[in-house]
């Protein structure tokens, strides 16, 4: 089980919580609304999915099962008490690795007021601190300039790029990734210092 879980994650008007079934209609009206801003970073299937999609209760319950086995932490973004967007750590490994990735998705009409990178900030500052990790990356499309800015905003560093990496729509896409080791951490943590740049 991840330490904690339920975590929720608040600076000022940005908060990280858990995704509840009652999000419901107001996440897929965000998905609906962003449909052509999120799609073309949107990671797919290769293989054909069979069969009816899951509901949004079978999709919280499953994210909520990966939080419990300490897998992942799925949060709900929320600006001024409003679900804007989700944020998932994911791929939490322990051992000699004590890595994990973040994701992350917002609405485009907030996009560029800060949101994501204080989000960004405070789950990698929860990953280092609260996770005991090692290595937090985050694995982008170099044609996402929005996202690009965001680990450019936080002083992740670049890694290069990964050929091939994640399924989009009908085709295996390149990556770029950029990490922090807890090394390289500033003083005060992440969220510190992109307080102290804004």
């Amino acid at each position: 089980m991840a330490p904690g879980w339920p975590v929720v994650l608040t600076d000022g008007d940005v908060r990280l919580r858990p995704l509840r079934r009652r999000d419901g209609n107001a996440w897929m009206a965000l998905r609906a609304q962003n449909t052509a801003w999120l799609e073309p970073w949107d990671a797919t299937s290769p293989v054909p999915v069979r069969g009816p999609r899951p509901s949004f209760g079978e999709f919280v319950r499953s994210l909520n099962r990966q939080a419990r086995s300490g897998a992942a932490l799925p949060f709900a973004v929320d600006h001024q008490g409003r679900l804007v967007g989700q944020l998932t750590v994911a791929g939490i490994t322990y051992g000699s690795l004590r890595s994990a990735s973040i994701g992350y998705w917002v609405s485009r009409h907030v996009a560029g007021r800060g949101i994501i990178p204080t989000a960004v900030a405070m789950a990698s500052d929860h990953c280092f601190g609260a996770l005991g990790l090692h290595r937090v990356e985050v694995n982008i499309r170099p044609e996402n300039g929005p996202s690009l800015r965001v680990v450019e905003k936080l002083g992740f560093r670049d890694e290069g790029v990964r050929e091939r990496y994640l399924h989009i729509g009908d085709e295996w896409c390149d990556h770029r990734t950029f990490a922090l080791t807890v090394e390289e951490l500033p003083p005060g943590g992440l969220l510190a210092r992109w307080r102290a740049r804004r």
